[in-house]
């Protein structure tokens, strides 16, 4: 009874013992926060608010705003369109954005003009869209269909029912990431397994199952490493290098909703209460390093810029940069 109460008290004191960080910077963007990309210097935030808001990091500045169209709701209605995800490869950008009937629509964004490349037409539910090159992207819809897709002859080339070898049906898709060479994805799903999709194969080489037990919300994948965030409260990261893998939790009945490693993946980073609160550690360690508070919302989305700067976003329109040193 003494040794089973001395190691609740370690483990009570081990957790008060981490330290709680501020906001370094607050930023303020047109709408509850969905996406958070980097790239050259700007950070492009995807909004609830028909836009997509572009910083530039080193005079947190608001530069521009690319707009879409306003939609109309099933009562009618004229309201702001979300912007699920956005992706930025060599200026351009690929903006999955809401659409009317439930439906989804594709825009590219070349620094002057806005064009759709994917309409209400196709009658798709893309949930989430991403470049493999200047002339190509992956998107994945709501049943768990990934595309592949020529951006310049606007012909879809591929299409891969993501599921394990031996399911008879598709889980709901939740979120997916490529590889630093864009080669492989790590798709989410309800079921808790990660799907690993080799594109030039076009197919599922490769499922690791059962760890979280019900849906992922979040994966990112880097330099070999790849994080969840699960349903089920359980944070995993799996090495696919050294083909090995952990969990890590705060609280076993609190969701994480968000995920990220840092680029190097020598850092991650996860939602870990019910006060919104986000846990940075050392993946390969383990060791919980610090703790990002003062995020006013539910979590949406947690972006490393490199190892010591974090940037967490949740469905406010305010959203925190974070430097670790």
């Amino acid at each position: 009874m003494l040794k089973k109460t001395i190691g609740t008290l370690v483990l009570t004191a081990s957790l008060f013992a981490l330290d709680n960080l501020k906001p370094t910077y607050v930023y303020n963007a047109s709408g509850g926060v969905t996406d958070l990309v980097e790239n050259s210097g700007k950070l492009y935030v995807s909004t609830q608010a028909s836009s997509v808001d572009i910083f530039d990091l080193k005079t947190k500045k608001l530069l521009k705003k690319i707009k879409v169209p306003q939609i109309e709701d099933f009562m009618g209605d004229i309201v702001d369109a979300k912007v699920y995800n956005t992706d930025v490869l060599h200026g351009k950008v690929i903006l999955t954005v809401q659409a009317t009937s439930g439906f989804r629509e594709l825009y590219l964004y070349d620094g002057k003009k806005l064009e759709k490349i994917i309409s209400t037409k196709d009658k798709l539910y893309v949930s989430k869209a991403l470049f493999v090159d200047d002339t190509h992207i992956v998107f994945c819809l709501l049943g768990n269909t990934m595309y592949y897709y020529d951006i310049k002859t606007k012909k879809t080339l591929w299409t891969l029912e993501v599921k394990a070898p031996d399911a008879e049906f598709n889980s709901t898709f939740a979120d997916f990431a490529l590889n630093k060479n864009k080669t492989i994805a790590a798709v989410a799903d309800e079921s808790g397994d990660i799907k690993i999709v080799d594109l030039k194969q076009q197919k599922v080489i490769k499922l690791l199952a059962d760890k979280n037990l019900d849906k992922v919300f979040k994966v990112d994948y880097k330099n070999g490493k790849i994080i969840t965030a699960g349903q089920d409260g359980r944070c995993v990261v799996y090495d696919t290098k050294r083909n090995t893998d952990y969990t890590l939790r705060e609280n076993h009945w609190f969701l994480i909703y968000a995920a990220a490693l840092s680029p190097d993946g020598s850092k991650g980073a996860f939602s870990s209460d019910e006060n919104n609160n986000v846990t940075v550690f050392d993946t390969n360690t383990k060791s919980k390093l610090v703790r990002l508070t003062q995020n006013k919302m539910t979590m949406t989305n947690i972006l490393f810029l490199n190892n010591n700067e974090i940037f967490v976003a949740t469905d406010s329109p305010k959203f925190n940069y974070y430097k670790l040193k």
